[in-house]
C-alpha cells in the first residue's frame, strides 16, 4: 500500500473514533488530516433534492465567496468599445471578440472563465459547442453575460464561485483552501448554503439539500449536517 493510502486509511479509522457534531468540527478535522505536501483545496459535495433529468429543475448560479477561493483564475471577456476598455481595467486577462474567437476554434483554452456582452452572445454562439460542455460558456444565471463586464470581472478575480450540479443532482464546490483555517472557511460554506437555498427552482419538493460531504484534495469526506446554519 503506498504512504498515500496508509493516510487516507489512518484518516477514516481516526474520523470514525472522533466526535465529528457540527461544521466547525468538520473543518478542523478536514485541516488537520489535510496531509499533502501543497496547499489542498476544501471541497463540498451536496447531495440536492431534485430530479436532475429535469431542466427545470437544473440549480445553476453564483456566489461571490466572502474570503475568495484560494485561486488564481484567468477571465477571458467578449467585448468591444468602451467594454473592451473596462474589461481590461479591471483586470481581465483576454478581451477581445473575432480573434478570441478565432484562437478557441483552433483548440486554446488557457483560461478559466468567459464573459460577454449582451450584444455579442450571437458571435460567441460559433464557439458554444467548445465552451459549453466545458461550462464555459458565458450564461446570464451565473451573470457572466452582462454590460457591467467591469464588475463581474472584480468579482471573480476576487472570488466568486459558479455552481451547477451533475446529472446525478450533486453539486461540487471547491470553497477555499486548507491554508484559510476553520473561520474563513465556514463563512464561505454558510455563503455557498444560502446561495444555493435562493437558487431552489420552484418544482423542487420536500427537503432541498439532503447531504453536504466535506473533504480536502487528497482527504477523506466528512459528512456534515445540511441544517446546522
Amino acid at each position: 500500500m503506498s504512504n498515500t493510502g496508509k493516510k487516507h486509511k489512518a484518516a477514516e479509522e481516526k474520523l470514525s473514533k472522533t466526535g465529528v457534531t457540527s461544521w466547525k468540527s468538520a473543518l478542523d478535522f478536514v485541516i488537520k488530516n489535510a496531509t499533502a505536501k501543497f496547499d489542498e483545496s476544501v471541497d463540498a459535495d451536496i447531495v440536492l433534492g431534485i430530479d436532475a433529468s429535469k431542466g427545470e429543475q437544473t440549480v445553476r448560479g453564483s456566489v461571490l465567496l466572502p474570503n475568495g477561493t484560494g485561486k488564481k483564475i484567468k477571465v477571458l471577456v467578449f467585448a468591444k468599445g468602451d467594454y473592451e476598455a473596462a474589461a481590461k481595467k479591471a483586470g481581465a486577462d483576454y478581451v477581445g471578440v473575432e480573434d478570441l474567437i478565432n484562437k478557441i476554434e483552433s483548440g486554446w483554452m488557457d483560461f478559466d472563465v468567459a464573459v460577454a456582452t449582451p450584444d455579442l452572445m450571437g458571435l460567441v454562439g460559433k464557439v458554444a459547442k467548445i465552451l459549453g460542455p466545458r461550462g464555459l460558456l458565458p450564461n446570464n444565471k451565473v451573470g457572466t453575460v452582462t454590460f457591467e463586464v467591469a464588475n463581474i470581472v472584480g468579482d471573480l478575480k476576487k472570488g466568486r464561485l459558479s455552481f451547477r450540479n451533475d446529472k446525478g443532482g450533486v453539486l461540487h464546490a471547491p470553497f477555499g483552501k486548507v491554508s484559510f483555517g476553520v473561520d474563513k472557511l465556514q463563512e464561505n460554506l454558510m455563503a455557498l448554503v444560502k446561495s444555493l437555498h435562493g437558487a431552489k427552482p420552484a418544482t423542487s419538493k420536500g427537503k432541498f439539500i439532503k447531504k453536504i460531504t466535506l473533504s480536502s484534495t487528497m482527504g477523506v469526506g466528512v459528512s456534515i449536517n445540511p441544517d446546522e446554519n
